[in-house]
């Protein structure tokens, strides 16, 4: 189980987008965002086991606690928080412009297992309380080891019990969210659209880029940043698996849209490659295959902008480290024990880290992002000094 992180604020920025319904105000209330920056876990719940945070946590506490209460500037109501969790189905995704066809569908890349997304939402919710900020919880005495206590499920029936229960603030950063989602399609929950607050990205921003292939793309074409090479396996059509001739390995293979490493393999052979496509394509109709990066993996987490910084910004970059077979694991390991914060003399004396989150806010600024968004790099070697590679950009910060 995952414990508390409190994270820096950012005050209101609104952004409008096109919607068949009155859309919600979704804004970059970051307030206390579950980033994935593994050196700032505040020890929060009890009987949990926690995990000693170094000092920069106490500096990201305070600008937390003065920064979100910058929510009620202008107004004379303080905000009111509910956290969601996953408790729908993702959709079937289609190929753009297209009606919805089994033969179209990419893949049904989230399994609906309970509730996703719970521990680390009460993490959030909890965080969220101790920094001073009102949470309506689904229960009036919520229980710290208890993840149900603390989020609402993000299916209408859910978010309505938040809303009527007094939320004027949706934390929805921590879910899944595509075009189809209640926050966007649900004509009950579009009656409070004027009064409630949507902490997280429009959904149909989420939709667009999660597909791996369309953002990989859009960098190409908008950036001149070093990328792997990258193939598109779409069986869609035909069922059959055609392999490009020129493939180089090892190379990674992975759904076209994912969650954490789930369906990563790093394959170092052709039959390699074969077999785990015969088990991913099960999953998804489209995987991407890509050039395996063999030097350090980092994850950067960037941040939109403020009053206080009027621009995107990269926090500190977060090393990972134990990997499996070559890939970050997926599943619930001590965070400490597969990746930390770099030291700011590592950062100071490798001019590659300040490149690569200057690269990582520009992609920020590209995709026009309304929350903290991670992105995933490494580097082309393991020789020091490499140059990092963007290789997944996360529209919702993931844990590790």
């Amino acid at each position: 189980m995952a414990i508390a992180r409190p994270h820096r604020a950012s005050p209101r920025h609104s952004l409008c987008f096109p919607s068949s319904l009155p859309s919600f105000n979704f804004t970059a209330h970051t307030i206390c965002i579950k980033t994935g920056m593994a050196q700032i876990r505040a020890t929060f719940r009890p009987a949990i086991p926690t995990r000693r945070a170094d000092s920069t946590h106490q500096m990201f506490r305070l600008s937390t606690r003065h920064q979100l209460r910058s929510f009620a500037v202008g107004s004379t109501t303080k905000p009111r928080v509910a956290v969601l969790c996953q408790a729908i189905d993702p959709p079937f995704v289609t190929k753009p412009g297209k009606p919805v066809g089994k033969h179209e569908l990419i893949c049904n890349y989230l399994m609906n297992q309970g509730y996703g997304y719970r521990d680390s939402g009460a993490d959030i919710a909890y965080g969220l309380q101790k920094s001073g900020i009102q949470v309506i919880t689904p229960t009036t005495t919520p229980d710290p080891v208890e993840d149900d206590d603390w989020c609402f499920p993000d299916d209408e029936a859910g978010i309505l019990s938040a809303i009527l229960g007094g939320a004027t603030h949706l934390w929805a950063a921590n879910t899944n969210l595509s075009s189809s989602h209640p926050l966007h399609a649900s004509l009950a929950i579009a009656k409070h659209a004027d009064s409630v607050h949507v902490v997280g990205q429009p959904p149909k921003l989420v939709e667009l880029f999660d597909n791996k292939e369309h953002t990989n793309n859009l960098l190409r074409k908008h950036t001149n940043f070093p990328l792997p090479t990258a193939y598109t396996l779409d069986t869609r059509n035909d069922g059959a698996i055609h392999l490009p001739s020129n493939l180089a390995f090892p190379l990674v293979a992975k759904p076209i849209r994912g969650r954490g490493s789930h369906g990563v393999r790093v394959c170092h052979d052709k039959p390699a490659l074969v077999q785990h496509l015969s088990v991913l394509l099960q999953e998804s109709l489209v995987v991407m295959l890509e050039s395996f990066l063999s030097g350090e993996e980092a994850t950067i987490a960037v941040m939109p902008p403020s009053n206080q910084k009027p621009r995107y910004w990269a926090l500190p970059v977060v090393t990972r480290f134990n990997h499996e077979q070559g890939i970050a694991p997926y599943n619930d390991a001590t965070l400490t024990s597969n990746c930390r914060a770099i030291a700011f003399s590592e950062f100071q004396t490798d001019a590659t880290y300040t490149t690569v989150c200057r690269q990582c806010e520009q992609v920020a600024e590209l995709l026009k992002v309304t929350a903290p968004i991670q992105i995933d790099v490494r580097r082309f070697t393991a020789e020091r000094g490499s140059p990092f590679v963007i290789f997944d950009i996360n529209m919702k910060p993931v844990s590790f």
